[in-house]
């Protein structure tokens, strides 16, 4: 069973039922999966392979969408039983939702579709000929330029209550010579920060300087640094800046006593 509670009916049902599968379905399966669940009418291939999920390029209504499929045996157990498809679900539909959450707020992110199981479908970044480009397999013609842009959209992503918590050269991709940050399976949000703010801030600080390392990283070999500290607290500056404020306590909330109330009682039926 997954050592996610509210998994367990689920899985059991789906035990009983027979609509469980203990091995990695194939190619030819997870194209079934995808035209069957309507995110797509037509598969076209398979995009990319990585280790936890594949990527196919698929077409609805004659445009071209990218489908996201987790995998669920061949992905590491950590955390999880023999059954893994409603773990994977549920990692997809996260994924699907931090996406949402940061396309809303207009940060460079490909605009998600629909998600359904182990699957979310987005828009495809790409052409005809190929899809589009990774950060680390392209050099700008301005690195300077370019770095300053990166940084800024990455400004934008934090903006709208997410922190990727992966960010490398390796999930961001060039489209039409702008930055499209990908793969938000480790993210976390910001703009609910709950009970606790300053524990989340300080969450948000050490994904995020993970985040500018793995930027920092690429731009080295163009000799162009990255102050790492200082674009984290930047960030982290704007996180909290938006957090709430302690509330005053209960006695200085009080609202003061009407002028009536502090009259005696006789005073206030006088007679003519």
């Amino acid at each position: 069973m997954p050592n996610f509670p509210p998994l367990d009916a689920s899985v059991q049902w789906k035990i009983r039922a027979g609509a469980i599968r203990f091995q990695e379905p194939g190619y030819r399966a997870t194209v079934e999966d995808i035209l069957s669940s309507g995110l797509a009418t037509e598969v076209v291939g398979l995009l990319s392979a990585g280790k936890e999920a594949d990527v196919y390029l698929a077409r609805i209504g004659g445009g071209p969408v990218a489908v996201k499929a987790y995998r669920t045996y061949r992905t590491s157990h950590r955390g999880g039983g023999a059954i893994k498809v409603d773990n994977m679900a549920f990692r997809a539909a996260f994924e699907f939702d931090m996406m949402r959450q940061a396309w809303k707020g207009g940060a460079p992110v490909p605009t998600p579709a629909k998600r359904v199981e182990n699957l979310l479908a987005m828009r495809y970044l790409g052409d005809d000929a190929s899809s589009a480009p990774r950060l680390i397999d392209v050099e700008p013609e301005d690195p300077e330029g370019f770095r300053g842009e990166l940084l800024a959209a990455l400004g934008r992503l934090v903006g709208t209550g997410v922190v990727h918590g992966d960010l490398s050269a390796f999930n961001v991709l060039i489209f039409e010579d702008r930055p499209f940050f990908i793969d938000f399976s480790d993210a976390i949000r910001v703009d609910r920060i709950g009970e606790s703010p300053w524990r989340r801030i300080e969450e948000a600080r050490v994904a995020l300087t993970r985040d500018v390392r793995g930027l920092a990283s690429y731009f080295r070999k163009f000799d162009i640094a990255i102050d790492v500290a200082k674009e984290t607290e930047r960030l982290v500056a704007g996180i909290a800046a938006r957090a709430p404020k302690k509330r005053s306590r209960a006695r200085d909330a009080v609202a003061p006593r009407l002028e009536a109330d502090a009259l005696e009682p006789e005073s206030l039926h006088e007679t003519d």
